[in-house]
């Protein structure tokens, strides 16, 4: 696809290949479901970097806040987890630049879907070694 690592061409690129990601997550899918596993396959996807707010003259820069992607029959789905930032460049929600401040961790979810895996409390922080640092760390993404 190229990746989504636009600096420059953001306006023109992204809709393209957001629509390339959501046909192929779409026909796996739905491939999932014709053959009866789709309670027991899920597409999980993440990063620890998002996009900023302000535009750089054809794109934008490297920021905290991301959008994760989570399909499968097994999702406990139609949720946000977090809090919802203020999107604007003045908010208290970013600390410049329009760098956005997470407020549920990459760890966190990645502790859900290890949970699903079928880690034990006990076992999770050598699995997922930041979840000390967060006091929820039970996300109820799954069924």
């Amino acid at each position: 696809m190229g990746g989504f690592d636009l600096h420059d061409s953001l306006v023109s690129r992204q809709p393209g290949l957001r629509s390339q990601l959501d046909f192929a997550m779409d026909a796996f899918h739905q491939s999932t479901e014709e053959l009866g596993v789709a309670d027991k396959v899920t597409t999980f996807t993440t990063s620890d970097f998002g996009r900023t707010l302000a535009f750089n003259g054809d794109g934008s820069d490297h920021g905290w806040g991301a959008h994760r992607l989570i399909l499968g029959g097994a999702v406990n789905g139609g949720r946000y987890y977090g809090s919802a930032p203020e999107i604007s460049l003045r908010s208290t929600d970013q600390v410049g630049q329009g760098r956005l401040i997470p407020t549920t961790s990459v760890d966190q979810y990645s502790a859900a879907m290890a949970k699903w895996f079928g880690v034990s409390a006990s076992e999770m922080p050598s699995v997922v070694p930041g979840i000390g640092r967060f006091a929820n760390s039970g996300l109820s993404l799954m069924l």
